[in-house]
């Protein structure tokens, strides 16, 4: 039986192998194997070497999950009397609408990049139109109810949307140490608000900013009517129009950001006033007295399905 030759000649060269039926057997493919074993290797070698495909993008979010998000950032530290950053106003106020707001302090300190970022929130993200019930006057006495839709609250902030049919009225009201982000969705209506005066219009030290009858001066900030293409309505808890009421002139509806919210623990309700006319001689009347009265207005709340994840 052929055995194979092991060793080398005489003269130290390698000699061939025997296959089982006697004839020589090449060292070559031996070698091509090996070289084909390392060209393998160093094939893989690349190959786990090379970066792994991105995974995809995640999901776009929802406007409302926008929203949402944005809101708690900028008031995760709401307290009474808490003003957001500016760039943090800029943030909030660009997931409704350009920047920079309608009302309230306008600073240069606002980044470039928010100038012309638009992202309005529309009625269909928020699940309404002006063809729902809470926007029809179905009552045959009194004014039109007004009706709140709430969709979110904590102790640092809240929102949700007012719905007022046409002709409805928010009475005269106040936001004690809250700052208010304001967005009509759709339809018009006469907006008048008030800061408290810190001095008369005759800047006289004398006059006081208080009456007899305890009423306070208070300074128009705006007198106008506001609608969907009005920009962002911002309100401080000491000046942006912190007390405003609302006439609708068309169903409409208005959504509102607001920390921190109310809170009666706190000794923070909302307080209405009524308004007259201070005595200025000076042209155009642009201050009133704002005396605190008991009030009667209600609104329908109604919770909504959240469409966005806590």
């Amino acid at each position: 039986m052929p055995v194979a030759q092991l060793g080398g000649d005489n003269r130290g060269r390698p000699t061939a192998d025997l296959t089982p039926d006697g004839r020589a057997s090449s060292r070559k493919p031996r070698r091509r194997h090996r070289k084909s074993a390392a060209a393998t290797a160093a094939a893989a070698a690349l190959v786990a070497a090379s970066p792994s495909p991105s995974p995809p993008p995640p999901p776009t979010p929802s406007p409302m999950q926008r929203l949402f998000d944005t809101s708690k950032e900028v008031f995760s530290e709401s307290a009474p009397g808490f003003v957001p950053p500016p760039q943090a106003v800029a943030r909030l106020a660009a997931v409704l609408s350009t920047y920079p707001p309608l009302h309230g302090p306008v600073t240069s300190r606002i980044p470039p990049s928010f100038t012309h970022v638009r992202d309005d929130l529309k009625p269909r993200d928020v699940g309404i139109d002006p063809s729902l019930p809470c926007f029809r006057h179905t009552e045959s006495k009194g004014p039109p109810s007004v009706t709140y839709l709430h969709f979110y609250d904590c102790s640092k902030f809240s929102f949700g949307i007012f719905c007022l049919p046409k002709s409805a009225v928010i009475p005269l009201h106040n936001h004690p140490g809250m700052t208010v982000f304001s967005k009509m969705l759709f339809g018009s209506m006469h907006l008048k608000s008030y800061d408290w005066a810190t001095s008369s219009p005759e800047n006289d030290c004398n006059t006081l900013t208080t009456s007899s009858d305890g009423a306070r001066l208070a300074k128009i900030n705006t007198d106008a009517v506001v609608d969907a293409s009005a920009e962002t309505i911002v309100l401080y808890p000491e000046n942006g129009g912190n007390l405003h009421c609302f006439t609708a002139l068309t169903p409409c509806a208005v959504l509102d950001v607001m920390g921190p919210p109310y809170s009666s623990a706190d000794g923070r309700d909302c307080a209405y006033y009524d308004e007259s006319a201070y005595s200025d001689t000076g042209g155009e009347m642009r201050y009133s007295w704002l005396k605190e009265i008991p009030s009667t207005f209600e609104m329908k709340g109604v919770q909504m399905r959240q469409r966005f994840t806590v």
